[in-house]
């Protein structure tokens, strides 16, 4: 087995390959054409986030059975064009965690004692010591938006300092945020009320320019913001006026939204801002961690079969994935659908499997549901090993119940979500063994494609709902692909379902959720690698 490794990696990860019969190549840096040629005869290929992995590459590795990342981070490969090849996608969530923690702290220190600023200067031969005042962070209060992995070891090491932590996380229960000393809190009341503000979220749809020039005009004059998470997140031009007028006093980046960030650019000319170039991953320890561990997984897939970490299919044994796969598919696109119509902190997950699917192995099915419900929370850095973990450090009682009844189907998968007195639930099946669909949301009976972007709309059972949504989307040249509707009664609440050709924009969503007879509004995106 050749295994080639693209990016720098620790020598500790390529001594476990040797060790273990593999011949590794080492080549770094290459331009695309090398790269392509190099792949060729490989059989696997590790990378940090140097290498672009894209479909090219992907297509051009004849042998390639496993690309593993050495690190959380999958923004530089093609897991789609992977899984249509059935070349398996590794990474390392979790070895990273601590570092970028520290480092992240490590900013705030640096951010609010001006340490660059005044290292600088002296080397400037200046001895500037009225100039360069501080702030103390005893008894400061950090805000969090969102409290993973990262952003909860952060919270502990700002407790550590006397420093109060509050943090906005729509999915973390209340419950298991005090067991951490967080107070939760709006995002609104966050920006108010937070000294330091620091984020720690997946880049998504939702997050992208979370924090923005109106969301600045929230937050407490002179507060300072911190971004170790993913470029874009802070709207950088937002960002920059604030800076300037100093209604943000301070800013501190390890991320931007084109890296390498170029010299000119606008944040890096303001003595208010520090940066670093993208290294709260970059010590010693985290990176022989994620380098062994991306190491110990692949000698573990070529020899047991056994695809730990893996991102697009289960750690389960190969002869039993053809039959489980459907199902697979269908469960975490329950769990997927389940994560983006529930609000609030999960306390409690029930998988139901009902029929003939209760006769199978269901404990890869309940990961499968637990990476959907957790990947709109978390973003690609989870997978089918760590989601239970996940769920178990967020607090989330797991439970499966099994029954031999489906009713008039096949098999169901039934999702039931609980946080306090909130109960939701989200079912599916199979069509024809393989095809699957979303036949109940609540006390709705409904039939639907689980795929692309949806509008799911409850309204009151009236005539006009339908023509003022689809007045809506046409007046912004957003095709409807499907349509379909559930009602309790005639006269009551009813349930719009709405697929369509692409995203749509949130003052859509808004006009929608303002027009009559409009209870609530949900957009559902289950469009491939979210």
């Amino acid at each position: 087995m050749k295994i080639l490794v693209s990016d720098s990696l620790s020598k500790q990860g390529v001594e476990l390959l040797e060790k273990a019969g593999f011949q590794v190549v080492v080549k770094t840096k290459l331009p695309k054409d090398e790269l392509l040629k190099e792949i060729r005869d490989c059989d696997g290929l590790i990378v940090r986030s140097g290498t672009k992995v894209t479909a090219e590459v992907i297509a051009a590795g004849e042998r390639l059975k496993v690309v593993g990342r050495a690190g959380s981070g999958l923004d530089n490969v093609d897991s789609q064009a992977a899984t249509r090849r059935g070349i398996v996608v590794m990474n390392t969530p979790g070895g990273n965690t601590v570092t970028t923690a520290e480092h992240t702290m490590a900013m705030i220190f640096a951010m609010t004692r001006r340490i660059p600023q005044a290292t600088a200067s002296m080397r400037a031969g200046k001895w500037e010591k009225e100039k360069f005042m501080g702030m103390e962070l005893y008894n400061k209060t950090l805000g969090i938006v969102g409290v993973g992995q990262i952003g909860g070891y952060l919270a502990k090491l700002a407790q550590g300092i006397a420093m109060t932590v509050i943090a906005y996380d729509p999915y973390l229960a209340e419950e298991r945020a005090k067991k951490m000393g967080i107070e939760i809190v709006d995002l609104d009341e966050l920006y108010g009320r937070a000294d330091i503000i620091s984020v720690h979220t997946p880049l998504t749809a939702e997050t992208k320019s979370l924090i923005n020039a109106q969301a600045i005009a929230k937050m407490k004059p002179g507060v300072m913001i911190v971004n170790c998470a993913r470029g874009g997140i802070v709207n950088e031009a937002d960002l920059y006026e604030a800076l300037k007028t100093k209604r943000v006093s301070a800013a501190a980046f390890d991320v931007f939204e084109e890296e390498p960030a170029k010299p000119d650019h606008p944040l890096l000319m303001l003595d208010n801002f520090i940066s670093t170039p993208h290294i709260g991953a970059s010590t010693t320890e985290a990176q022989e961690n994620v380098a062994v561990g991306i190491a110990e997984q692949i000698v573990d897939y070529f020899s047991k079969g056994i695809a730990r970490g893996a991102v697009n299919i289960p750690s389960v044994p190969p002869e039993l994935l053809p039959r489980l796969q459907p199902y697979l598919s269908l469960a975490e696109k329950v769990g997927l659908t389940q994560a983006q119509l529930y609000e609030g902190g999960l306390e409690r997950v029930t998988v139901e499997y009902n029929g003939e699917v209760a006769g199978l192995s269901v404990a890869p099915l309940t990961i499968a549901v637990l990476r959907g419900l957790l990947t709109p929370i978390l973003g690609n850095d989870v997978n089918y090993v760590n989601a239970p973990v996940l769920a178990k450090d967020r607090g989330i009682e797991v439970k499966e119940v099994k029954s031999s009844d489906a009713g008039d189907f096949t098999s169901v998968i039934r999702v039931r979500v609980e946080s306090g007195k909130k109960v939701h639930h989200v079912a599916g099946t199979l069509f024809h063994k393989k095809d699957p669909r979303i036949i109940e949301i609540d006390r709705f009976q409904v039939e639907i494609f689980p795929e692309g972007h949806m509008l799911l709309i409850q309204n009151v059972d009236r005539p006009g709902v339908i023509g003022a949504v689809s007045s809506a989307l046409g007046d912004h040249q957003i095709n409807i692909a499907r349509m379909q509707c559930s009602r309790e009664e005639r006269g009551g609440n009813a349930l719009l379902i709405i697929g369509l050709d692409a995203p749509i924009a949130p003052a859509i969503v808004e006009r929608i959720r303002t027009s009559p007879n409009i209870l609530s509004v949900k957009v559902v995106d289950l469009s491939p690698g979210l």
